[in-house]
């Protein structure tokens, strides 16, 4: 397939427990439009179980996954016929949710003659500052969500080189955790980060986990463990036990996450050609955290990098970032295969040594 500069594409996102539905515009000069992202959280349907359920989560998407592009077209003033191709999510996520959206894409692609792009849905996040601010490679990306901690050289569309990684859980899994450990609600990430405005984050003193180490490599199994006792010391948690425990938590990871990066800078500064600037970009769910993007902006100016940061509504899973990703796809002159699978696991960089993170989730 030629180059396609300009397009209008739909999205869809199915990995986890979101439903996403969007249309994005991409122009000749390469900047990019969001004429409608629709996204339906499932947390009412998974809140019980404390976490996501597979099977909840497949048949969510399969009931309301129809309308929502209908609403998307609707208000992007756009039909089908209008669609230049249809990108979709193929992985890693959920299988169930994933060929719910594959299969809808497909469906449509083969209706109306349309493309139908496959999308590593981390790609979707590594790419969404190029949407959102016209941000273009190369960059040094941090990839923070609910399954997956990278630190990631961005070198162009389709080239990414990991520099770091999770040795045990992703952030996202450790905010979640650390909020069912204290009883507060799912999903953790705005839980720990509400409790923890109201806290004293110099009452305990946690680990900050890997400081110091020559490689960026992250681990969370030994912060969460500290946490665990020092709440059992206590007994009974009062509430501002909580607020100070999260506020805690909160500034451990902060720091941890924040040494990361100052090392992966470096390693990044070494690859970069003189004059070229020094960017550093974070994305996924757990970067709309506010301590966070506080702790990143501050070791980005220390270290003479920028820093870049989807708005909040993008940070999170959404089908404008897989849209985005499907355009910049196509204008980079990628091949549009007519059969593609489905992928619980999608690393960005595949020829990485599988030593590096193994047993993570990639």
């Amino acid at each position: 397939m030629s180059k396609l500069k300009h397009s209008v594409i739909l999205g869809i996102e199915t990995s986890c427990d979101e439903t996403g539905a969007a249309v994005v515009a991409r122009g000749r000069d390469g900047q990019g439009t969001v004429l409608a992202n629709l996204v339906r959280s499932q947390l009412k349907e998974h809140a019980a179980f404390g976490g996501v359920v597979p099977e909840i989560a497949a048949r969510a998407h399969g009931d309301v996954l129809d309308g929502m592009i209908a609403a998307a077209l609707h208000e992007a003033k756009l039909g089908l016929d209008d669609l230049d191709a249809i990108a979709v999510t193929a992985g890693p996520g959920l299988i169930g949710g994933l060929l719910v959206g594959v299969v809808t894409a497909r469906a449509l692609g083969l209706a109306r003659g349309l493309p139908v792009v496959p999308v590593n849905h981390l790609e979707g996040h590594a790419l969404t500052v190029g949407l959102t601010e016209g941000v273009a490679p190369p960059y040094l990306l941090l990839l923070v969500s609910g399954g997956h901690t990278q630190l990631l050289a961005v070198n162009a569309v389709g080239r990414y080189d990991r520099l770091g990684t999770t040795l045990d859980d992703a952030l996202g899994e450790a905010f979640d955790k650390t909020a069912k450990l204290l009883g507060l609600g799912f999903p953790g990430g705005p839980e720990v980060e509400r409790w923890a405005r109201g806290g004293d984050a110099a009452r305990f003193a946690l680990p900050r986990p890997m400081l110091g180490r020559r490689e960026p490599h992250f681990s969370f199994s030994g912060l969460k463990t500290a946490l665990r006792l020092e709440a059992r010391k206590l007994g009974a948690l009062h509430d501002q036990d909580v607020h100070d425990l999260c506020a805690s938590f909160e500034q451990a990871i902060v720091e941890s996450v924040a040494d990361r990066v100052r090392t992966a800078m470096t390693i990044f500064r070494a690859r970069v050609p003189a004059g070229q600037p020094l960017r550093l970009v974070a994305a996924g769910g757990v970067a709309a955290n506010q301590r966070l993007r506080a702790g990143l902006a501050a070791q980005a100016r220390q270290a003479g990098f920028s820093l870049h940061v989807p708005p909040l509504d993008l940070c999170g899973d959404n089908a404008a970032m897989i849209a985005w990703a499907g355009a910049e796809r196509l204008a980079h002159g990628f091949p549009v295969c007519a059969s593609f699978e489905t992928r619980a696991r999608w690393p960005l960089d595949e020829g990485a040594p599988k030593a590096l993170g193994a047993g993570v989730k990639a």
